[in-house]
This record gives structure tokens, sequence and C-alpha cells, in this order.
């Protein structure tokens, strides 16, 4: 191991996968020692991974810095779509070094002011303000959102919890996709509609009110698979099923207006980062004017959100580079 007594720990901790790596100060947060990503779901804690990962390494640590899918309250974070608690005292006694908790968006937006262009994908040029309020919405297993304002010679990152929100229809046939969730649910938020869970309720709507039929393959495929994102997702971009494009239309349209809404809440007059896992996924249906044209529907102040900038993050690893930047910020005295 290089520099052992400088060495990070940093961790990207979703629902889905949790991405290990360790880092040197030397090196930056870019060009990690040692990574591995691990099935989330098959471990009973983060301390569990951590162990698995460590074994053998002999690291000695300066610090850890772990981005987590879920709140983050007096030093501990429950992870959202996940049955672990973390509590950063608990997790420092084992690591035997000092443990800084944030939220995955939180992490992203760390990572955001020093994204390089090919770390993104522009949907929308727009006109940046400079050192205006940038806005990130993520949808992945769930839908998180952040957002960093400029503050003493620096952009600040700022978590929230803004995905749980109500969901706000927009379309009548929108406002009967909600009156089917609440049926279900009893509250119905951002994160039921705009996250790799919230498309297979898209789904399910379409298909119960008969909108369109659901081809045998298909549910075939649905029936035998772990996760149906994914497949939802493959039969739509390849145009092999309208009842899978039409969800998927749904979600893009879905995505722009809440990303309409960030920008308005925050003023992201610096631009809005679409990060997550289901965005570059799906870049030819958001590069379709369809994204836009929900982002900038809102009213008197269209005009003012067709000159904000969004970009798709198209680099997998931003959450884990965005937890190191914070951990060697801190380990730097910045």
């Amino acid at each position: 191991m290089t520099d052992n007594h400088r060495l990070l720990l940093a961790g990207d901790i979703g629902g889905t996968k949790t991405a290990l790596a360790l880092f040197s100060s030397d090196a930056g947060p870019r060009r990690p020692v040692v990574e591995a990503t691990f099935p989330s779901g098959a471990y009973a804690s983060l301390e569990a991974i951590v162990a698995q990962f460590l074994a053998g390494k002999e690291a000695r640590l300066a610090q850890a810095s772990f981005g987590i899918a879920g709140p983050v309250v007096d030093c501990q974070a429950q992870v959202t779509n996940l049955p672990w608690q973390v509590d950063r005292h608990a997790l420092s006694q084992v690591l035997q070094a000092p443990v800084l908790l944030l939220n995955d968006l939180e992490a992203i937006a760390h990572a955001v002011p020093s994204l390089a262009g090919s770390d993104l994908v522009t949907l929308n040029p727009g006109e940046p303000t400079p050192r205006g309020p940038v806005a990130i919405i993520a949808p992945g297993t769930g839908l998180g959102e952040a957002f960093l304002v400029w503050e003493a010679g620096r952009y600040r990152p700022y978590a929230s919890e803004g995905g749980h929100a109500d969901f706000a229809p927009t379309t009548p046939t929108q406002v009967e996709l909600l009156s089917y969730l609440l049926a279900r649910f009893g509250h119905v938020s951002y994160e039921r509609v705009c996250s790799g869970r919230g498309l297979p309720n898209l789904y399910s709507f379409l298909k119960d009110h008969g909108r369109f039929a659901e081809p045998g393959w298909l549910r075939e495929q649905l029936a035998a698979a772990d996760d149906p994102t994914p497949v939802i997702v493959q039969a739509a971009l390849e145009k092999k099923a309208d009842l899978g494009a039409a969800a998927l239309d749904m979600f893009v349209a879905i995505l722009g207006s809440e990303a309409g809404n960030l920008a308005l809440k925050v003023m992201a007059t610096g631009g809005v980062y679409l990060g997550g896992g289901i965005p570059p996924r799906i870049l030819p249906r958001l590069k379709e004017a369809a994204f836009m044209q929900a982002f900038t529907r809102k009213g008197r102040f269209s005009e003012l959100l067709a000159r904000v900038p969004v970009h798709v993050i198209a680099n997998p690893r931003v959450a884990l580079y965005g937890a190191a930047c914070h951990g060697l910020e801190q380990l730097a005295g910045l």
C-alpha cells in the first residue's frame, strides 16, 4: 500500500451496491489505490462489507468518508432502501480512524465543481450564472436531491430529502396515476414515480388501466427478473413494447418536471445536474424534446428555466469520487 499514514477509505453506500476505495493524499480523488464493489443486500451491515474489503490489505487509515443513500442525522444514517443503521462513532471504533458520514447526494455535490467535460453530457447549454446556485437530482434505486451555494470563496454542498416530497401531477394521466398509487401506498412521493423503484409503478399503472397490452415475452422476462426496471428500460429503448415505451416516456416527463421544480426552489442559475444510475442509461430519451419541455413548463418562469444549463453526469463513480473529495478536503484542513 502507498503512504499508509495518509490513506483515506471512501465509500458510496447505495441500496443496490456499495463501492469502496482507498485513496492517498498524493494521488487525489481521481486515482484510487484500490477499489471494489459489493452487492449491498448480501450483507448485514456496512461494517461487514468494510471488513471484507480491508481484509489482507494492512491499510492504516487516516480517515473514512462515506456517502450514504439516506438521511444523516446526529452522526447516524438510516440507509433508505436497506435495513442498515450506520453509526459514525461505532464505525470509527471498528476502523480505528475518524469517520465522516454524508448523504450520497451531498457526496455527489462535493464532486460537481471539479467535473470535467468528459464527465458530462449536456442537454441544455443555457446561460450559466457565475457562482450561481447549482441543483442535483439523481434517480437511481431511489431519488436523491441536493444543491450547492457559493459561500466564502467556494461552493458548499447541502443535502436534501426532496425526493420524498409529495408527487405533483402535471397532466390528466398523471392525476390518474396519483389516485392509483394513493390507493396502494397512502403517500406518493417523487421517489415512488421517479426512481428505479418507481418505474415499475408507472408500468403497472399503464398496464392495469388497459392503456397498452403487455406482450407475453415481456411478461415472462419481468417474472424472471430480480429487478424489473432494466427490463422495462431495455424494452423501451429498443422500441420492442409500447407499454414499456409509454412507462419510460412518463418517467422522463416526471423527471423533467421535478428537475425544473428543484431548479426553481434553489434558483439554480449555475446549472442542474442529473446524477444516479438511470439518466446515463436513458440518454437517448433525455435528449429528445420531452424532457426539456417538462423542465421548462413553469408558466411565467419558463423563460428563466430555458436559460438554466442542464447536464447528465456520465461518470458512474461520481458519488465515490465526491466522498473522496470530501474526505481529502477534511484531511487537508479545507
